[in-house]
């Protein structure tokens, strides 16, 4: 099976932090969550994964560079999620193409929704499901009316996952910026079905804000949200890299995930991310953020 990572945002949303690594190497208990995404991947199958990247690309080429099985698109322009797939078109095999952002984190059993895209004979599936923070996708009959919000037909979330006939990606101009949602829009206007896998008894969230990506690290670290099996074993509900360094005087609070970083005395930590290279000088007591630099 093959499938195509979209990893190429500016993560404009997420700023300051993604000035200093790109939105799909955030951590996720320490581990980068792509490297996490492409192992689940495996795992479930997939044998030849395309990554794209753009913003920061030399740190995810970096990290996938040597990676058995993974293709690395760089993207020299930022394409959006229709012109990246065009781009990576000469990389597909002739079989349905799952497709994933690379900014997720959700028990969606991919093979699952290969296996039914497959067995509907469909041109295009997507992964779907009820949260109304994101509910805009129109539907009605297990099909996708439209992606604008309007008439009176179910309203459902698409969940950045999906799977479709590569071939569908020739009409849409190579090297030029274009949203995959858009094409779906124009194919829908063609008499193209756009049928729904319903995923609305798994886990879903995206690391659209800091406030996500915190809330995250909450339900997994407090066990209400499922960890995948590829984070293997972590320490609930602090999870501290090996390399960490931190004296005993350092004060932990209800939950926090500290990577290969300095804390020195006399601090107080509570619900905080801490990336790997940050130094936290004493004195501090720090609450409900990540903390991407070091500290003054």
């Amino acid at each position: 099976m093959q499938a195509m990572i979209l990893a190429a945002g500016l993560g404009t949303r997420l700023l300051p932090h993604t000035n200093i690594r790109p939105k799909a190497l955030f951590p996720i208990l320490n581990q980068p969550l792509l490297l996490l995404t492409i192992e689940r991947l495996k795992n479930f199958g997939f044998d030849h994964i395309i990554v794209n990247c753009h913003h920061l690309k030399d740190q995810i080429v970096e990290k996938l560079i040597g990676i058995d099985g993974v293709t690395i698109q760089e993207e020299e322009t930022i394409l959006g999620t229709g012109g990246g797939l065009r781009k990576a078109l000469p990389f597909f095999r002739d079989e349905p193409l799952l497709i994933t952002n690379g900014d997720i984190y959700h028990t969606i059993n991919f093979f699952e929704l290969v296996q039914y895209h497959q067995e509907q004979q469909n041109q295009i599936t997507l992964a779907m499901h009820h949260c109304p923070r994101f509910n805009k996708v129109m539907t009605r009959g297990g099909k996708v009316t439209n992606f604008d919000n309007k008439g009176d037909h179910l309203p459902l979330a698409f969940t950045g996952v999906h799977v479709m006939d590569p071939s569908l990606l020739l009409d849409i101009e190579n090297d030029t910026f274009s949203c995959i949602v858009k094409h779906y829009r124009s194919l829908l206007l063609a008499g193209v079905e756009i049928d729904c896998f319903r995923v609305d008894d798994s886990f879903w969230t995206d690391m659209g804000t800091v406030e996500d990506y915190l809330e995250l690290h909450s339900g997994l670290l407090k066990g209400k949200i499922p960890c995948w099996l590829e984070v293997g074993k972590v320490r609930k509900p602090f999870c501290i890299a090996q390399r960490a360094k931190l004296p005993a005087q350092v004060e932990l609070c209800d939950w926090v995930s500290i990577g290969d970083a300095h804390i020195e005395n006399n601090n107080t930590l509570e619900r905080v991310i801490v990336w790997d290279k940050v130094l936290i000088p004493c004195g501090k007591k720090l609450s409900d953020m990540l903390i991407s630099e070091d500290l003054k």
